[in-house]
């Protein structure tokens, strides 16, 4: 089957996955991170004090998700989905009209929770169960969601904020996700895999094994993979996080910073099908170890960059990993151990990437209130990478020989 008649014939439920990875978007970083300057400015933090405080509401949304992401392994994608969605579209407003400082952790960790916690979990569990032998293809296209986010969002709100005030526009972002929901359930108004189907068709994993959490946090190779797990999503967010920041220091317009984020689109659009068609056909043993070299090179880069162009240089190498970043991982766990019991395993792998996402704006934060700018810590972003990859290679090496033999 060719990728058109792939992506022709299963239109509809590809569509799900790439509707819930953008509307995701409202909880995740690259978007809260748009009005850093307007929120420490309407509430008087410093960058430590709005890095710790969005660090607490993250955290507590990661410690929710460990139990919330299981609800994927008993409740439909069109009623959980509908769910996380509407939550969504509560905490965007609550934002609009948050009264003042003591509220602020609270509606971060509703937004967390809703957008890049279980949005973009139900979004990838679906699509790894819905799929197994073009899965690599089908997280792919579910993930342009998150570039599409990446690069139109915040362009048009920045664009947004010289006429209109940040309240205001976290209602049209409300707006914006409560309107996805009927859309959801109209796409979804008959399920891809009917129960009892469902229920007979799961993949196996390591030695022919349906793995539940409880023995995957007893195995190595778990462990050797949460460096990877948490660097993508504590210093890629780190980027977005400290984007008004970084534009400061470096004498950029933050306008012109976030004009590059369509390269990063694009980019990242092509990585991340490149990563799909990889996956079907290599497998992840391969990729994994492979996937998180580029953003070491783009962080080395934008460390020294004095111009928007290096900067766009540095983005293009980031733009690999990140476009990657969706696919390879969703697609590793599926494969190494099952997806009969995927939503509570990748429950918990969301718990980790989310409170990775804390720590980096929370450690970039307070770096910088000790004075050590966001620029002059990137060479040592750039070494965990290197090995955060190492320790991958390392116990997929000493694994690989368990997985399932393919025809």
């Amino acid at each position: 089957m060719t990728f058109l008649q792939f992506t022709r014939q299963n239109a509809r439920w590809l569509f799900v996955g790439t509707l819930l990875t953008l509307m995701s978007s409202f909880g995740q970083t690259f978007f809260i991170s748009i009005f850093s300057g307007e929120i420490r400015e309407a509430f008087s933090l410093s960058h430590g004090a709005w890095g710790g405080i969005y660090a607490v509401g993250t955290l507590a949304s990661a410690i929710v998700m460990v139990w919330a992401g299981t609800l994927t392994d008993r409740f439909r994608v069109r009623v959980l989905g509908a769910v996380c969605l509407g939550g969504l579209a509560v905490a965007s407003l609550a934002m609009a009209v948050i009264p003042s400082v003591w509220a602020l952790p609270f509606v971060i960790f509703a937004l967390r929770l809703m957008g890049q916690g279980m949005t973009s979990h139900i979004a990838a569990v679906s699509m790894a169960r819905w799929f197994v032998e073009t899965r690599g293809r089908a997280l792919a296209l579910a993930s342009l969601g998150y570039a599409i986010g990446e690069s139109l969002l915040p362009l048009i709100f920045v664009t947004l904020l010289t006429v209109m005030s940040w309240r205001s526009l976290w209602v049209v972002a409300a707006v914006l996700a409560l309107l996805s929901v009927p859309l959801l359930m109209r796409l979804l108004k008959s399920e891809r895999t009917p129960k009892s189907v469902a229920e007979s068709s799961h993949a196996y994993g390591m030695s022919q094994h349906h793995w539940i959490r409880r023995e995957v946090l007893g195995h190595r190779l778990f462990w050797y993979m949460v460096p990877t797990l948490l660097g993508l999503s504590a210093f890629g967010t780190a980027f977005f996080f400290q984007q008004v920041h970084l534009a400061e220091t470096k004498g950029w317009s933050h306008a012109g910073l976030v004009a590059l984020f369509p390269v990063l689109t694009a980019v990242s659009i092509g990585a991340t099908l490149v990563s799909g068609w990889a996956i079907d056909r290599f497998g992840t043993a391969r990729i994994a170890p492979l996937y998180q070299l580029p953003i070491v090179v783009g962080f080395v880069i934008l460390g020294i960059a004095e111009t928007l162009l290096g900067a766009a240089v540095a983005i293009v190498f980031m733009s690999f990993t990140i476009g990657a970043g969706p696919t390879v991982p969703s697609a590793f766990w599926a494969e190494f151990y099952g997806t009969r019991h995927l939503g509570s395993i990748k429950a918990m792998i969301a718990a980790i990437m989310v409170f990775g996402s804390a720590i980096g704006p929370g450690l970039t934060g307070l770096l910088i209130d000790y004075g050590i700018i966001f620029e002059d810590q990137m060479n040592g972003i750039a070494l965990y990478f290197v090995f955060a990859s190492g320790m991958a290679w390392l116990g997929i090496q000493q694994a690989k020989h368990l997985l399932p033999v393919t025809s």
